[in-house]
């Protein structure tokens, strides 16, 4: 089975998670456009979206499903967003596509995150995919400096600007034996608007495309 089979077959499945009348939090990325897709299919039964990408929220409008604001709508029943990498303990990593702070915001207000990838994403340990940290572009040179003496490689990501408006840094280099507390100790880096450890707010299910078919942690 190939990379967008299980992709697909994890978009379609995470639709089994949008509530009848839900507004549904929406991630970023090649999968999550896939779920995009299926959730058109499926607009009448939902009330609205909050995504956590200019790029998402165009594909959102463009299927005829409405976009709000997070400040307008509390707390919602789920979010639905793909990763980086995933370990065992449904930690991840994730900013890829350069959208982590607003999609941590978003899981953050969830209830329930569902995590949707193929069965590439799924490591023993975190790390050999680049971390992105959202950096202060007044704060890169300093916030790299302090990434180095936590043992990483920081590499400006050229020519990219978040929605935000900031720089990111990706981190190689790190393996990450104790997510929660890396999270917690890049996050006080003065400068650092985010970073892409997924640790504290980890997701709640993961579903996995695989060859021998879908599988779901926990």
């Amino acid at each position: 089975m190939n990379q967008d089979s299980k992709k697909k077959m994890v978009a379609e499945a995470a639709m089994e998670f949008i509530p009848e009348g839900a507004i549904v939090g929406v991630g970023t990325g090649s999968t999550v456009n896939l779920f995009i897709a299926c959730l058109a299919e499926r607009r009448d039964s939902i009330q609205a979206a909050v995504s956590s990408s200019e790029a998402s929220s165009a594909l959102l409008r463009k299927a005829g499903i409405e976009v709000l604001d997070l400040n307008s709508t509390g707390t919602l029943d789920v979010y639905v967003d793909g990763a980086d990498e995933v370990d065992r303990h449904l930690n991840l990593i994730k900013g890829g596509g350069g959208a982590l702070t607003r999609e941590k915001i978003v899981a953050a207000a969830s209830r329930k995150f569902v995590c949707i990838v193929d069965d590439t994403k799924m490591v023993d340990i975190l790390g050999a995919f680049p971390l992105p940290v959202e950096v202060i572009p007044m704060a890169r040179s300093y916030v790299a400096r302090q990434l180095v003496a936590l043992g990483g490689t920081p590499e400006l990501r050229e020519g990219f600007i978040t929605d935000n408006g900031n720089e990111i840094l990706d981190v190689h280099n790190l393996k990450i034996i104790d997510p929660p507390a890396l999270e917690s100790t890049i996050n006080q880096i003065s400068g650092v608007v985010t970073v892409g450890l997924f640790a504290q707010r980890r997701a709640d299910i993961v579903l996995i495309g695989s060859d021998t078919g879908l599988k779901r942690v926990p």
